[in-house]
């Protein structure tokens, strides 16, 4: 379809991606490949409001429009319908050259695109089961999940790739300010001189999602055989909604292990994960924070989302099975489903010991190497292929 702009000509692009904050992480390398392409390109990112809270953290993104989709889950109340129009002529007030839509195969870019139709941006670029029409002026055949299953980074480099734009940088993106690292250390310092050892983990049980929980107890069985086979310390994040939930897990454990959860921010979160020998998580956003920072992960994976593995980070993914797993509900409504296989405790003990084992620098304030850029860092050096 003719645009009357040709995609080498970009200089305003906005990148939509609304739904959670490690869908945003993951899409970064894609974001960075306009980048590179395009020197000259400004991005805007389009995000709900979870997916902001790493936007300062991502120094491709120039700008962003905050904005909670109807047709996307979300955590709040949902919009009026007049805000759908009322951000289209917001767009196109910006005048965009192209607008880029990354989905996950099992959300439907139609909405967006309608969005951006109707804001008049000439070059509308996403992946689509359906034919779009003149909605997408680069349409991509989806052939996920009927063919195959790419991991979401490919997915959406794949995608700018339509454009023409690539990447030989293919690592997830997020800078740290200073402050925030050398808060960590200090934090860690008053931690480490009270209740954690030599060897340490951050071991974040909480996620957006009940089914892909690993669920207290087993996390509390975990940590008490990490505990007696070399006494590991636990620090346990979380969310302010969930403290309740990393108290209580902190308690079980007992003696060494310590909550952090609802006292940090998501940079602050991911400033004491770039400094950890390893995360223990289930498939949530702090695996990807992780995978931003090169922290190695034990991935507690339920087989709901085979697209979000940990990426190109040393890490050890343990899949359990969950009823429905193909059901976008995030919580089932079902009562009759027969017990299904799971992770046993042991197995993420062991797990994490092998990681551990094959750090090249103990302790829990070693260094981390970091490159300058103005007036933040970007944590580098720490990435190994797992």
């Amino acid at each position: 379809m003719t645009t009357g702009i040709e995609p080498r000509d970009l200089r305003r692009v906005v990148c939509i991606r609304l739904d959670n904050m490690g869908d945003v992480l993951m899409t970064t390398p894609a974001i960075r490949a306009l980048k590179d392409t395009f020197p000259r390109v400004d991005i805007t990112l389009l995000a709900s409001r979870l997916g902001t809270e790493i936007v300062p953290f991502i120094p491709t993104i120039d700008d962003v429009i905050t904005y909670d989709a109807p047709w996307v889950r979300t955590y709040g109340e949902a919009p009026d319908p007049g805000s759908v129009t009322d951000l289209a002529e917001r767009l196109a007030e910006r005048k965009f050259d192209a607008a880029v839509i990354f989905t996950v195969f099992s959300q439907s870019p139609l909405p967006a695109a309608i969005l951006t139709w109707l804001a008049r941006i000439p070059i509308r670029a996403a992946h689509c089961h359906e034919n779009p029409y003149h909605l997408l002026t680069h349409w991509l055949p989806d052939p996920e999940p009927a063919r195959f299953i790419r991991h979401e980074v490919e997915r959406q480099l794949q995608l700018v790739q339509a454009l023409g734009a690539t990447t030989l940088d293919r690592r997830l993106t997020l800078r740290l300010p200073v402050r925030q690292i050398a808060a960590a250390r200090r934090l860690l310092s008053r931690i480490c001189g009270q209740s954690v050892g030599d060897d340490w983990v951050i071991l974040h049980p909480g996620g957006s999602e009940q089914r892909r929980l690993y669920g207290t107890q087993n996390f509390v069985e975990a940590a008490r055989l990490l505990r007696a086979e070399r006494k590991v310390g636990i620090i346990v994040t979380g969310s302010t909604a969930e403290a309740a939930l990393t108290e209580e897990l902190a308690a079980a454990i007992g003696p060494g292990a310590v909550s952090l959860g609802g006292k940090t921010t998501v940079g602050e979160l991911a400033a004491l994960i770039s400094l950890a020998p390893v995360l223990i998580t289930n498939n949530t956003s702090a695996v990807h924070l992780a995978a931003a920072v090169g922290t190695p992960v034990v991935d507690i994976y339920a087989r709901t989302n085979p697209q979000h593995t940990p990426w190109m980070v040393p890490s050890r993914v343990l899949y359990f099975d969950v009823p429905c797993r193909e059901c976008e509900r995030g919580v089932c409504g079902k009562t009759d489903h027969p017990p299904m296989q799971t992770v046993a405790p042991d197995e993420v003990a062991r797990a994490t010991l092998s990681l551990l084992d094959t750090r090249k620098v103990p302790g829990p304030l070693r260094r981390t190497r970091v490159r300058p850029v103005g007036s933040t860092v970007a944590v580098a050096d720490r990435r190994r292929e797992g």
